[in-house]
Formats: C-alpha cells, sequence, structure tokens
C-alpha cells in the first residue's frame, strides 16, 4: 500500500472531472460545436487517423460546421467517415469543403443526452469515490505502520473527505450545466 499523498488524490480527483468535461463536450446540443467530430476518425493512407489530422474543423456559424479538408484525394474518406460515426450528420460536399448543417435536437433525442450525460456524471463519481477509498487505505496503512496517531489519520481523512465532497459538487454542477444547455433551459 502507498503511502498518503494529498495531491496525487487531488490530480486523479481532477482527472476524473476533467475526463468528464471531455465526454460532456462531445455531446451535440442544438449548437455546433467542433467537439462534435472528435471522435470521427477517417481511413486514409491505410492508416486509421482522427479526422483534426486530416482537415481542419470549424464552426462558422451557431448550426454550421465546417471541415476543411486538406487533400483533396481525402474528401471521399472524410465524408464517409463523418456519415458512419452515428453522429445523425448529412455532409454536404463542395470541393475540399464539407459543410455539416446541425438539425434541430428533438425532445426524444434531448432526454436520451440529458440521460447520457448524467451516466457520464455517475461513472466520473465512482472514479471520485475509487481515489477516496485509496486515500481512506493509505491513511489506515500509515496508522498501522506507526507513521502517523490516530488523531492525524481522523484530521487527513476529513481533508480526504472535504476534497471528495468538492470534487462531487464540482462533477454535479458540470453535469447540471450541460443537461441544461442540452435540454434548451
Amino acid at each position: 500500500m502507498a503511502a498518503y499523498d494529498k495531491s496525487d488524490l487531488e490530480r486523479r480527483m481532477a482527472g476524473a472531472v476533467d475526463s468528464l468535461r471531455h465526454d460532456l463536450g462531445g455531446l451535440r446540443t442544438g449548437r455546433a460545436s467542433v467537439n462534435l467530430l472528435e471522435p470521427v476518425t477517417v481511413e486514409v493512407y491505410g492508416a486509421s487517423m482522427p479526422l483534426n489530422q486530416v482537415a481542419t474543423v470549424s464552426a462558422p456559424e451557431a448550426r454550421m460546421l465546417s471541415v476543411q479538408v486538406w487533400d483533396r484525394s481525402n474528401v471521399g474518406p472524410v465524408d464517409k467517415a463523418i456519415r458512419s460515426a452515428g453522429l445523425g450528420l448529412n455532409p454536404i460536399v463542395d470541393g475540399q469543403n464539407i459543410r455539416l448543417p446541425i438539425p434541430d435536437l428533438t425532445e426524444d433525442r434531448r432526454k436520451e443526452l440529458a440521460k447520457l450525460a448524467s451516466s457520464y456524471a455517475e461513472k466520473a463519481r465512482v472514479a471520485v469515490r475509487n481515489v477516496r477509498r485509496d486515500g481512506m487505505d493509505a491513511l489506515k496503512a500509515d496508522e498501522k505502520k506507526g507513521e502517523i496517531g490516530e488523531d492525524e489519520r481522523k484530521r487527513r481523512e476529513g481533508e480526504v473527505q472535504k476534497l471528495t465532497d468538492a470534487t462531487i459538487a464540482d462533477i454535479d454542477a458540470t453535469t447540471g450545466a450541460k443537461e441544461k444547455e442540452i435540454l434548451g433551459k
């Protein structure tokens, strides 16, 4: 068992929140976001590459994404990759540029996305609780080894709990804001 390291616990909890923010960034709201195309991979040059390595993605308007493909021979594979990514987008090819109008979300789709956001949040909460458990176990081990006394262990457990509560509050606030954005409220 590793010795108690508060900065390691803080780093791991912050990592769970960062991961949640990344996951939520990929969820489609009514607005165009370049993050929407992050999961898209394109089959080019005999390899599977992320879209951002073969094209520039921008959001020129609130309901439009623009994909500027660098190599003309990759326009077809990029178009195919976007269509098969399951994002519900219909690419319009215009030379080396691909326009992606963002359709309005149906009420059912909004509810599905809000549920997905909740599941991402729960995954982050579980990760934070696991970090908390590791911290508590490390403190008990340190006490057993005689490195710290019972009072010190209890004080540090309080610190770990405060850190956990603050991180979970951050997760809930982040998710709440995203759900509001998705549901258009």
